[in-house]
């Protein structure tokens, strides 16, 4: 939390693997979320493959692939938490952009950094409201 500009997607998966193995799941559903997000922003910006990061893009799949049914499963035992998890997981990476996006050194998708930035925050925000509407509907809700 103290100095996040540069904390990888892997690394904050990682994070929320360990914490739901200690028993912190609250903590490992906003890391894991966090990580999602990161990776998804990252990937809307840079040109993984040109950038030689393909390796990120795998290691945060496979991460999601094996936490994520668990980590999800207890997320959504409790619709609220997860619904407000979710929300300052986005709020959390709009606010703390991976700083990793504005380097020179990687190469970025046509168009301005930022704002692919601000786009992939977009597309993210959209995603979490159509999951959240899906689960306002109640009888969703309660089927699920």
């Amino acid at each position: 939390m103290a100095e996040p500009k540069l904390v990888t997607p892997m690394t904050m998966m990682v994070l929320a693997i360990r914490l739901y193995d200690v028993g912190l799941r609250d903590d490992a559903v906003f890391w894991f979320y966090v990580a999602e997000d990161r990776y998804i922003t990252l990937s809307q910006v840079i040109d993984i493959e040109d950038s030689g990061l393909s390796q990120v893009g795998d290691a945060v799949q496979s991460f999601a692939t094996l936490a994520g049914p668990i980590i999800n499963g207890y997320a959504f035992c409790d619709l609220a938490r997860q619904k407000d998890l979710r929300a300052k997981a986005l709020a959390w990476v709009e606010q703390d952009p991976y700083q990793a996006i504005f380097m020179d050194r990687l190469t970025a998708k046509p168009g301005s950094r930022a704002d692919n930035l601000k786009a992939a925050i977009r597309a993210v925000r959209q995603s979490v409201d159509n999951e959240q509407a899906y689960f306002a509907d109640t009888k969703r809700a309660a089927n699920f």
